[in-house]
C-alpha cells in the first residue's frame, strides 16, 4: 500500500480532509498535516511515497517544503496544489501572483505533477498514480 502525506493548512481543513478521505478510499495510508515544519519531521518519523502539498501556506511555503523534500527525501514523489492567493514567495515576481505562476515555481522547485484547486476527485487519484507509476499517461 502506497503511503501519502498531505500538507495543507487551510483552516477548516475541507481540502486536507477531503484530499485524505478521497485517497484512503482510493487505497492508499494516508496521514494529514497542517504545516510543512511539522510534515518535515513526519516524513523522518514514517516515509512517504508521495507528498501532496499545497503552496501558499505561512512560515515555511510549499515551494520551500518541495525544496527540502527533494533534497532530504529524494525518492518522494510530490504533487503540488494551489488555488492561488496573494501571498508573496521570495524570488518570485509579482507580489500577488496568480496560481498559475505559484504551480510554476513548485514545478521548478522540483514537483512531479500539479493540480490547480478545485479539482475533480478523479483528477487527484490520476495524479498520484502518475507519479507512483501505476496510472496511464
Amino acid at each position: 500500500m502506497h503511503r501519502i502525506l498531505v500538507i495543507d493548512d487551510e483552516a477548516e481543513a475541507e481540502v486536507r480532509d477531503g484530499i485524505k478521505r478521497v485517497l484512503d478510499r482510493a487505497g492508499f495510508a494516508v496521514r494529514a498535516i497542517d504545516n510543512a515544519t511539522d510534515a518535515m519531521l513526519e516524513l523522518k518519523r514514517l516515509a512517504a511515497d508521495v507528498v501532496i502539498t499545497d503552496i501558499i501556506m505561512p512560515k515555511v511555503t510549499g515551494v520551500d517544503a518541495i525544496e527540502r523534500i527533494v533534497r532530504d527525501f529524494p525518492m518522494v514523489r510530490i504533487v503540488a496544489i494551489s488555488g492561488g492567493g496573494n501571498f508573496d514567495v521570495t524570488g518570485f515576481q509579482p507580489v500577488a501572483m496568480i496560481t498559475t505562476a505559484y504551480l510554476a515555481a513548485a514545478k521548478r522547485a522540483g514537483a512531479h505533477c500539479i493540480l490547480t484547486k478545485p479539482f475533480e476527485t478523479r483528477e487527484l487519484i490520476d495524479a498520484v498514480e502518475h507519479v507512483i507509476g501505476t496510472g496511464g499517461d
